[in-house]
């Protein structure tokens, strides 16, 4: 059965059809509050001005390898679409030169830490030849933080007296994990805010139990060193109005993305339009 609808004019109709069309654009990318479909990407040179544009990718490092949502090729069309200047990476800036010059020389990365990154082996140093960006590493983790922390984490664990502790950081990743759902791999997810809200949930038990134990490992300790090298960087290129990409593990985005808008610096740009692009 047919019900006729009045409209009065046309220019209702066309509004009609234009916030019908927006909701069903969000709803098939559909996987978060931050999906705002858009023909453009990043901001012009004259937009940007002096500030500096940033866009903050999540990674799931090995889980390039083998995901149908979150591949390496995706990764390589994301970055070339946000053509940054600079990329500030998850490598110790200790390690990138190696990691650079044995891709130079070889055509392979074979510096250990950076070996662990596919998203660096095989797709954004690769792709450095091609866009001519910088490759900055702005990590702080070293082999003794990493080290520390674990025989710390062993020790709290195996300490009755800490058991409800130990029980309070297993329930929060548990709420973590359900969380997730299997979206894991899900770059819609990992770049929402509900991603970024679980994620900081399931770190305040870390935070308020084992911050002081692990040391310089621990949760807060370790992204302030990270933001620390990072923002090193951002000073370095200050009213250049140059266009960065940082590059992370998706659990340090909120952090890093918290800090970004204090800065008056920079312009954040988000990162989900241009994986929206890629899968159009």
């Amino acid at each position: 059965m047919h019900y006729p609808i009045r409209i009065k004019n046309i220019a209702t109709i066309l509004t009609s059809l234009f916030f019908a069309a927006v909701l069903a654009s969000c709803q098939a990318a559909g996987k978060t509050e931050q999906s705002v479909p858009s023909a453009k990407l990043g901001l012009s040179k004259a937009e940007r001005g002096e500030r500096t544009e940033v866009t903050v990718i999540g990674m799931i490092h090995s889980g390039h390898r083998t995901s149908s949502k979150y591949p390496l090729s995706l990764i390589k069309t994301v970055v070339r679409d946000i053509k940054p200047d600079i990329i500030l990476t998850e490598i110790p800036p200790s390690r990138t030169v190696a990691a650079l010059s044995s891709y130079k020389d070889t055509g392979k990365v074979t510096e250990q830490r950076t070996r662990a990154f596919p998203e660096y082996t095989d797709a954004i140093i690769p792709l450095q030849q091609e866009l001519s960006y910088v490759i900055k590493g702005t990590a702080a983790w070293t082999p003794d933080i990493a080290s520390t922390r674990r025989a710390a984490l062993n020790r709290i664990r195996d300490n009755p007296a800490r058991a409800d502790q130990w029980q309070a950081w297993q329930k929060a990743q548990n709420t973590f994990r359900n969380t997730l759902n299997g979206r894991g791999d899900d770059p819609f997810f990992i770049h929402s805010k509900a991603y970024d809200q679980a994620v900081e949930a399931r770190y305040q038990p870390y935070m308020q139990y084992f911050e002081t134990d692990i040391g310089k490992g621990g949760w807060q300790s370790i992204n302030r060193a990270h933001w620390a090298n990072i923002a090193a960087e951002l000073d370095a290129v200050k009213g250049e109005g140059k266009r960065v990409l940082i590059t992370y593990g998706g659990f340090h985005k909120y952090w890093f993305l918290r800090e970004l808008e204090k800065r008056s610096d920079v312009a954040l740009t988000p990162a989900l339009p241009y994986f929206e692009a890629a899968n159009n």
